[in-house]
């Protein structure tokens, strides 16, 4: 399974940014899909997932900010990013649990990982 994170850039703060996570090699529609993040100096932490119910889990730093969506035609999970803040400003990941682990906040429960899109929010 390989997983193509696509979409960050410089946004001011109180923007929106649309980030994509392309998938080959498996169906996203099987597996739990989530994105995290890291900045520079922090742990990677949470941000949001999709089960492969398509229930939708956040972190409590983003909810009601982000949302979490998949293109199950073209395998393909979004992460719609709104209200943004420079604490937002991040290294963004995109990652899958092939195996359907119930702790779905377990970083250690994803097999595969994309590559990272950097995310900067700054006037």
């Amino acid at each position: 399974v390989q997983l193509q994170a696509s979409g960050g850039g410089l946004v001011q703060p109180g923007g929106s940014l649309r980030l994509s996570c392309a998938v080959s090699g498996g169906t996203i529609s099987r597996y739990t899909m989530g994105w995290f993040r890291q900045a520079p100096g922090k742990e990677r932490e949470l941000v949001a997932g999709v089960r492969w119910s398509g229930s939708r889990f956040y972190g409590d730093s983003v909810e009601g900010r982000f949302t979490i969506s998949r293109d199950s035609a073209k395998n393909t999970v979004h992460l719609q990013m709104s209200s943004l803040k420079p604490e937002d400003t991040a290294v963004y990941f995109c990652a899958a649990d092939i195996h359907r682990n119930v702790a779905v906040r377990t970083q250690t429960n994803y097999d595969f990982w994309g590559q990272g899109t950097q995310v900067t929010v700054s006037s």
